[in-house]
């Protein structure tokens, strides 16, 4: 028994609510150590000659990374306080039970050396995310390349490269003309990419806040879009860029204008006076994101800055009904900033989905008192590598999901953004070589997994390009650009999703890799509903005799146990 590797801290992450009087209790292990992991609590407060209050219950491993094994178990209390123990059995049989920190040989009968579970505290920390937005697909939009009612030439909307500065005048009321062709595609969600007042055409560094960018248009057609949205079944959901800003930014302009002596000095991080933006081979003199000297970093440690932007957020929930706010750069700003952002939104809209951006775990943001959710790059990476680059075996692709599986609370697994690329990477299909069967696994990856895949626009249509600002192409809505057998498959993907409730809310009961013919086989259970899952991510054929004679749900065909390349399959019941 490798002791080391046992963990369990007596804290909301290895413990915590699900709702009332029903918890979570979690333990890691070394990777295939223990044969048995058994749950033992008891009352803290009422004596075993009065009350015998002593359960068992196994716990389950539901996730293994490279070098873990995380076990948990479900338990319903109505208590004081909880005093538990686990009891480890290995391999080889050996025996031991840990409590407090402590490993014994024998049960532990005293509640002092037993871990605690406070019943209340657990309850009101609890972490609680929007239930409308379980299991939902997200479409991401960059408004400036996707759709227009203004005059642009065919040659110059599908312009290939695109570069930064190529207006393509995109604006909202051609947003607002093609929802229907996103409540066709079946997403449920609409992201943006930011839509204030800037002069790049992403947006990214905000001169306004409270100003629709003029080239997008105004707010009444944000009303309009958010309302029209609504009405079809669909939430909106807007870019909070809060880390940086314009330098025309109304703060810093007079930080340009009156140096040290401006009242605003204190809401960005300025090293020394006279500000030097810097060049290729020079810092500026004030903390930017990325070094870039044309987005300085806002200090939201200061109280007066930290109220502008939490304002700003209530702001547009309030004036134009949006449904939540995906938060740029969030790992970079500080924690106090966001319990005060997640306090201020859910006061004026419980149901408010907010999303940090952060390209690694997340955990620390994600305890149930700053963000809902994360945008999903360990996710992002693993497809990437598994099926556009073939660098990662089978098993690591489940590996590497189990490690967010088995650390973040499990309220989260059905909100986790689950993307294959977008407006900061290159397209899938330019990373994958441009070939179509490894953007169809991707895709299948993305819509048949729980969490919330996010589209990016065009995906449907098999666009490509290459890193930012490539990756930003206008939209393909002339059929000749246009491949329709993608689009077809996304729409059978996204059917099959939403007609077979067990794919995304069924227990995990087998999970079987063959990385030798790049085979991942999953099966789910929903009451008396199975499902089978099958992803391919080798350029070979492979022969898999189970379900031979067994009707294929995304192609209604007979299967006749031959797993083409790439290829996924669906088997019901």
């Amino acid at each position: 028994m490798e002791y080391s590797a046992i963990t369990h801290y007596m804290e909301k992450r290895y413990c915590y609510s699900i709702g009332k009087g029903r918890f979570i209790i979690r333990i890691e292990t070394k990777k295939n150590d223990m044969s048995k992991v058994v749950l033992h609590y008891r009352d803290k407060y009422i004596p075993l000659d009065f009350l015998d209050t002593r359960e068992s219950k196994n716990m389950s491993r539901i996730a293994s990374d490279r070098f873990k094994d995380y076990y948990e178990v479900e338990i319903d209390i109505d208590c004081i306080c909880l005093r538990y123990q686990f009891e480890l059995v290995d391999r080889e049989g050996n025996v031991s039970y840990y409590g407090n920190y402590e490993f014994f040989e024998e049960k532990i009968d005293n509640i002092d050396w037993m871990f605690d579970l406070p019943q209340n505290l657990r309850e009101e920390e609890k972490m609680e995310v929007p239930q409308w937005a379980r299991n939902k697909i997200v479409y991401q939009i960059f408004p400036a390349r996707y759709a227009t009612t203004e005059n642009v030439s065919e040659a110059k909307w599908y312009k290939s490269p695109i570069g930064f500065n190529d207006d393509l005048k995109g604006n909202l009321q051609g947003l607002i003309n093609s929802l229907n062709h996103i409540k066709e595609l079946g997403a449920d969600v609409v992201y943006l990419t930011p839509i204030f007042k800037s002069n790049s055409s992403h947006k990214y560094d905000t001169i306004d806040y409270y100003q629709i960018d003029p080239g997008f248009g105004n707010e009444n057609q944000l009303k309009e879009l958010v309302d029209k949205a609504h009405s079809m079944g669909m939430k909106v959901i807007l870019d909070g860029v809060f880390n940086h800003t314009s330098p025309n930014f109304f703060a810093f302009a007079d930080i340009r204008e009156k140096q040290q002596y401006s009242e605003y000095v204190n809401w960005y991080y300025i090293e020394d006076f006279p500000l030097k933006f810097g060049s290729r081979r020079e810092k500026p003199n004030f903390k930017t994101f990325a070094y870039f000297g044309g987005m300085p970093k806002l200090n939201l440690n200061n109280p007066d800055t930290a109220d502008y932007f939490v304002n700003v957020g209530r702001y547009w929930i309030e004036k134009c009904n949006i449904d939540g706010w995906r938060l740029d750069v969030g790992d970079e700003i500080p924690h106090f900033f966001w319990k005060k952002f997640r306090n201020a939104i859910k006061a004026i809209k419980p149901e408010a989905l907010i999303i940090g951006e952060i390209w690694h775990y997340a955990g620390d943001f994600l305890e149930g008192d700053e963000w809902d959710t994360v945008m999903n790059y360990p996710f992002y990476l693993a497809v990437q590598n598994f099926v556009a680059k073939e660098t990662l075996t089978a098993t690591n692709f489940v590996e590497n999901l189990d490690f967010m599986r088995g650390r973040l609370y499990k309220q989260l697994n059905p909100v986790l953004f689950n993307l294959i690329d977008s407006h900061d990477t290159a397209r899938f299909l330019h990373v994958a070589g441009e070939d179509k069967d490894k953007l169809k696994l991707a895709a299948a990856m993305q819509l048949l997994l729980p969490g919330m895949p996010m589209i990016y626009y065009g995906d449907e249509y098999g666009i490509t390009g290459g890193n930012d600002p490539d990756c930003r192409r206008g939209m393909l809505w002339d059929e000749k650009y246009q491949d329709r057998a993608v689009y077809d498959w996304y729409r059978t993907l996204i059917k099959v999703r939403k007609e077979n409730p067990v794919l995304l809310e069924g227990q995990l009961i087998e999970s079987y890799t063959d990385d030798a013919n790049g085979i991942i086989k999953q099966v789910r259970e929903l009451n008396d509903k199975k499902i089978t899952v099958i992803f391919h991510g080798k350029g070979n054929q492979v022969k898999l005799d189970e379900y031979i004679g067994s009707i294929e749900a995304l192609t209604g065909q007979v299967y006749d146990g031959v797993v083409k390349a790439y290829q996924t399959l669906v088997f019901l019941g």
